[in-house]
């Protein structure tokens, strides 16, 4: 029997609105001149992450044929790949994820450019636990990529962004732990706003989260990236109509982060990483760590600075480095970016 002839579906104009629509986007190695043209207008194609400060992180490491490297925070793969190409096939870098999801299909993408288990190993693991990969080996350099992946932003099943409705799931690993939503639930009023001003210093935690307990208390729910939108819209509704959407926006984002930092337990993590990572590292070891917001840059520079008065580390960043001018034009998402290197003793 003839097998029925399914028509593709239609592409919906040159950016379509919905994730699972952009099929260009989502298999790039097909149509690439879509690809180009996107990154080219300052755009992350859906599904895909453009690294940062890529220049300035490989000018620091000085990566050498030989070395074995740590990349903390696997991602796209992006910052991965041009660390083992500076490699040159000798070498060995180790890198760990916890997104089963993504980290699975960065190791097919690296594979089919060459990149297997000789060069590199892909651990599924927290980086908090450095200290239980490959305990016998130290590393010469390493790289800690602290920003959520553009792939999970985009993904609305994945709950990262308010700018598509899906569940309010928020977890970098979504098979475990509880969502986004089962913590809001949980939280006091209290607890809310101490959450969203120690992770994300919003300034209008008080009023978002009077309208969040009003809802709950009335018997209601905030279980979608939609509804906990229109809750922070409506508690900033007090604000003047020139005001209103753009401070909506920022709260949002802001809103979003303080969960996701809560429920990944984010600054523990680093906390943890920061504390083993100088046991890791052989002398003269250098690592690179980009954050993305003010709470992991003052744990960075803390750990940095005093470990260096201990002697652990010889030389660490006085200033941040951050993303050229031209990188910032065209990645809106390296604007928060800074990068703090420091070398083992």
């Amino acid at each position: 029997m003839e097998e029925e002839h399914k028509r593709r579906v239609r592409y919906k104009g040159t950016h379509p609105y919905k994730f699972n629509e952009k099929y260009k986007e989502l298999n790039p190695e097909q149509h690439q001149d879509e690809i180009d043209k996107l990154i080219k207008n300052g755009k992350t194609p859906a599904g895909m992450h453009i690294s940062i400060c890529v220049d300035e992180i490989l000018e620091f490491l000085k990566i050498q044929p030989g070395m074995i490297g740590f990349d903390a925070t696997l991602g796209y793969g992006g910052h991965t790949q041009k660390m083992l190409e500076c490699l040159q096939g000798e070498g060995h870098l180790y890198a760990t994820d916890v997104d089963p999801i993504e980290s699975e299909k960065t190791r097919e993408r690296l594979e089919q450019l060459g990149y297997n288990s000789d060069i590199l190993s892909i651990k599924r693991m927290n980086f908090a636990d450095i200290d239980l990969l490959e305990p016998d080996k130290k590393f010469d350099f390493a790289l800690a990529d602290l920003g959520v992946s553009s792939m999970q932003i985009d993904n609305p099943e994945r709950g990262f962004t308010f700018k598509a409705d899906g569940p309010l799931d928020l977890r970098l690993d979504p098979t475990k732990g509880v969502t986004a939503a089962e913590r809001l639930a949980e939280l006091t009023y209290m607890e809310l706003v101490a959450l969203l001003k120690d992770n994300a210093d919003e300034p209008y935690a008080a009023q978002i989260a009077k309208v969040i307990m009003r809802i709950f208390k009335k018997g209601g729910v905030v279980e979608t990236t939609r509804q906990l939108y229109d809750a922070i819209e409506e508690a900033l509704r007090f604000l003047p109509r020139t005001e209103h959407k753009g401070s909506t926006k920022k709260s949002c984002q802001r809103t979003f982060q303080a969960l996701r930092i809560d429920i990944n337990k984010e600054l523990d993590v680093l906390n943890q990483f920061l504390e083993k990572l100088p046991t890791k590292l052989k002398s003269g070891g250098r690592v690179a760590i980009l954050t993305f917001h003010s709470g992991e840059d003052r744990l960075v520079k803390k750990w940095f600075k005093q470990n260096c008065l201990d002697g652990i580390y010889s030389e660490v960043a006085r200033d941040v480095i951050r993303p050229s001018s031209e990188e910032w034009n065209q990645n809106s998402r390296a604007h928060s970016a800074k990068m703090r290197w420091a070398i083992k003793a």
